[in-house]
């Protein structure tokens, strides 16, 4: 077998390179389906329940049983419009989401506990159609080893199987506590499921399993191919567009250190106006105007108002040139999410497009974003801006290749450890994308220099010192010993230093 070819079977191989890989799928038939490409989709829309039911009949009881529901409900615009239970949870008998037991239901009906986003498309159509073209639809699907992708076999092995204390072949019995407990599914439902999402599983009678629901990932994949329920950003049951508009509704997975997005803003002199004026601000309109409805940028601002011209969008990718959480960066060259489709259409798992942006491209994507910046900053202000951000991003993609050329030297020669995540080297090559070089890029793109520089650059540069040492060290040794196990195990333990 190829030194290539064992490299990508392995464990390291399936992590890393599975990112930089271009899916075959971009191209796939699922780039621009219709709506109407989900039979169940179009079987709700045209469902009549019979005999007709009415949402005080549901009132009836949950006014009792989940009072604070019914509240958050009566103070929405659906209950002012008159879209209430029925509307959203009434479905045919043989849905696939229908809860087959629920004590009330009609010759042709029943309800569904879980719903999807194929519910919310009868009425938002529109939108639904937007996030299904963006990155966020890919949430569910990327991580799943149902994908048949090496990405998702890894990331679920890591979630399922190490975090979870199932372990695996080849590491000591301590990491295998779990091995035979599937109980210990139930913790990954904290975790991953919920801001990515996940296949959502219904037992025998259609009530959602708790390994798997209540979830509020933006893309978690439900019987009737709905893609995401909206409830990730409009809080159920009161659904309020107003609130989803605000920087916290994002803060709810955009934190933390491998994506700090809520603390880059707040760091920025966008995030200082808006803690210090939030009188400034209006969140009940999707018309964003300086002066009127905010003193600066939100995330809302950026990413998918109307503003300057630009239409409001739930495709959240239109506006970016670069995909920033990759191992190494790349332009969006256009085309759009198919991950999401795939899963609506037929109800396939596939990873997607990492590379999916504006369906004109990486520099109309730039264009439009400039566009939202030139309602508040001149045109030199904006060009040197981004010139600054594009070479951030080269320089970080620099230092991603010297530590994936000295690491694949490495592997080739037997100097990575079986279990990866004991691997110094490896843990460093990790943390240098997932968490500090993901913050030096994005970091730079959003206005916060602390974390482009001493929570970003300058972590990643201590990385690179760390890891070429143990490359060194490893290469030296071999030349001695001649033997790449006895390298592994005589190395001295070399405690990594987690660069939060």
């Amino acid at each position: 077998m190829e030194k290539r070819e064992r490299f990508l079977m392995s464990f390291a191989g399936k992590l890393f390179q599975a990112t930089l890989m271009t899916t075959a799928m971009i191209g796939f038939a699922y780039a621009a389906p219709t709506l109407d490409s989900n039979k169940n989709y179009v079987k709700l829309k045209n469902f009549k329940p019979n005999p007709k039911i009415e949402n005080k009949q549901c009132l009836s009881c949950h006014k009792a049983q989940d009072p604070g529901l019914v509240k958050d409900w009566a103070h929405s615009k659906h209950a002012k419009a008159g879209v209430g239970c029925v509307q959203c949870h009434v479905v045919p008998k043989d849905y696939p989401n229908a809860f087959k037991t629920h004590p009330l239901k009609g010759t042709n009906w029943t309800v569904q506990a879980a719903v999807s986003s194929v519910t919310c498309a009868k009425c938002h159509a529109k939108e639904v159609k937007e996030f299904m073209n963006s990155g966020h639809s890919r949430g569910g699907a990327q991580w799943l080893k149902e994908n048949e992708n090496p990405h998702g076999k890894a990331m679920t092995k890591l979630a399922y199987g190490y975090e979870g204390m199932r372990g695996g072949a080849g590491i000591d019995k301590e990491f295998t506590l779990n091995k035979d407990n599937p109980k210990a599914n139930l913790t990954v439902a904290n975790i991953c499921v919920q801001c990515h999402g996940t296949i959502i599983k219904l037992n025998s009678q259609g009530k959602p399993l708790p390994t798997t629901w209540p979830s509020d990932g933006i893309a978690s994949l439900y019987p009737d191919g709905g893609v995401g329920n909206c409830v990730s950003c409009h809080s159920r049951h009161k659904f309020s567009a107003e609130e989803a508009r605000q920087p916290a509704s994002c803060s709810n997975c955009h934190l933390g250190p491998d994506h700090p997005d809520k603390e880059v803003f707040e760091s920025s002199v966008h995030g200082h106006i808006f803690d210090t004026n939030e009188k400034d601000y209006k969140f009940d309109t999707g018309k964003q105007i300086p002066g009127k409805t905010l003193r600066a940028a939100t995330c809302f601002t950026c990413h998918m108002s109307s503003i300057n011209d630009l239409k409001a969008t739930h495709n959240v990718s239109e506006r970016l040139k670069w995909n920033l959480w990759a191992p190494n960066s790349f332009e969006r060259t256009g085309n759009a999410e198919t991950a999401g489709w795939a899963w609506w259409s037929q109800k396939k798992v596939l990873r997607g497009n990492p590379k999916a942006g504006n369906l004109q491209g990486p520099d109309e994507a730039r264009s439009e974003m400039k566009q939202t910046c030139s309602s508040c900053h001149d045109a030199a202000f904006i060009s040197n801006y981004f010139k600054r951000v594009d070479a951030d991003v080269n320089l970080y993609n620099q230092y991603r290749n010297l530590s994936v050329k000295m690491y694949k030297e490495l592997k080739a020669k037997g100097l990575i450890k079986k279990d990866v995540w004991s691997d110094p080297y490896f843990k460093l090559m990790y943390y240098a994308w997932h968490h500090e070089g993901r913050r030096m890029r994005q970091g730079a793109a959003m206005g916060s220099p602390d974390y482009a520089h001493w929570h970003g650059v300058f972590q990643v540069m201590q990385d690179i010192r760390e890891m070429k040492d143990i490359y060194n060290y490893r290469m030296r040794m071999l030349k001695k010993l001649k033997d790449p196990k006895k390298v592994l195990e005589q190395e001295p333990p070399m405690p990594v230093v987690t660069h939060e």
